[in-house]
This record gives structure tokens, C-alpha cells and sequence, in this order.
């Protein structure tokens, strides 16, 4: 059974998987485009944050960031070592879709890499129902971004 717990950025389990997610983001990403945020930056209060488990396991995480009252950004979206290439992916993003609606979000919208290494991570936003996008918000077009967006239905 799959449990949520908003926030706990003091648990070791998510700091780790954190840490490591922001230390492979920016070794990939090309100096100015990496957009990935710190611990810090996930605490600001315009972000909600999750870790998803699988008992004491940490399966993933992700954040939402307010945008403005109806349209938020994913960002840190991350799973574990252990639960990847297991449909774990889909899981988080269903989690933080169902999130926003509860919140009356009505556009996701999300920045991900361009090169090779974020292949994975297009595709499951694509199957998830997004769709690229002009920048958004305080991005600007960088050759190593893709921006994405999606509308959902809050009913």
C-alpha cells in the first residue's frame, strides 16, 4: 500500500534520494539549465512537497509549485533506485496530478531536459498526458529544456 506524507524533508531516506537527485540533475545538465531545486528551494512556501512509500521504503517523491491559483509546476520528481523501471514513474505523477486537482489546479506544466539522459522522464510525462509547450512562467527557450503542459479536469 502506497503512503504519502506531505513534507518530512528531515527524514534521512528523503533527504538522500534529494540530494542525489539534485547531484545527477546538475552533473547532466549544462551550466544555466539546470532547473532543479535544492532542499531549501523545495521548503519555499509556494511549494508543496511529497514522499511516496511503499512501507518503511522510500518509493519516490515529487512537488508541486503554485504557478498562480490554477496552473502549478512539478518539479523534483524522483524514484528510488530500487523501484525504478517498475511503473513507479507513472505512480508518482498520478499522485501529484490527483494532488492538484484537490488544490483546483487546472494546468500542470513542468521543464525537463532535452538531452539523451531525460529520454525516460519525456516519454512518461507524454503517456501521463502532457504535451510541449512554449516556456512558461520565468523560463526562457533553452536548447536544453523541454516544457510540457497538461490541462486537468478538477471534477
Amino acid at each position: 500500500m502506497l503512503k504519502s506524507i506531505e513534507g518530512n524533508f528531515d527524514n534521512r531516506k528523503v533527504n538522500e534520494l534529494l540530494i542525489n537527485h539534485f547531484i545527477e540533475l546538475r552533473s547532466v545538465s549544462p551550466e544555466g539549465s539546470a532547473h532543479v531545486l535544492d532542499i531549501a528551494g523545495l521548503k519555499d512556501f509556494s511549494i508543496k512537497f511529497w514522499s511516496l512509500w511503499e512501507g518503511e521504503d522510500l518509493m519516490g517523491c515529487g512537488a508541486l509549485k503554485f504557478l498562480d491559483k490554477k496552473h502549478g509546476e512539478f518539479k523534483s520528481i524522483r524514484v528510488g533506485d530500487n523501484f525504478r523501471n517498475k511503473g513507479n514513474g507513472s505512480k508518482v505523477i498520478s499522485h501529484l496530478i490527483n494532488e492538484a486537482k484537490k488544490l483546483n489546479i487546472e494546468r500542470l506544466s513542468l521543464e525537463t531536459g532535452a538531452g539523451d539522459f531525460f529520454l525516460n522522464a519525456r516519454k512518461l510525462f507524454i503517456k501521463s498526458g502532457f504535451r510541449h509547450c512554449e516556456p512558461f512562467s520565468h523560463y526562457k527557450i533553452d536548447i536544453n529544456s523541454i516544457y510540457m503542459t497538461m490541462l486537468i479536469n478538477n471534477k
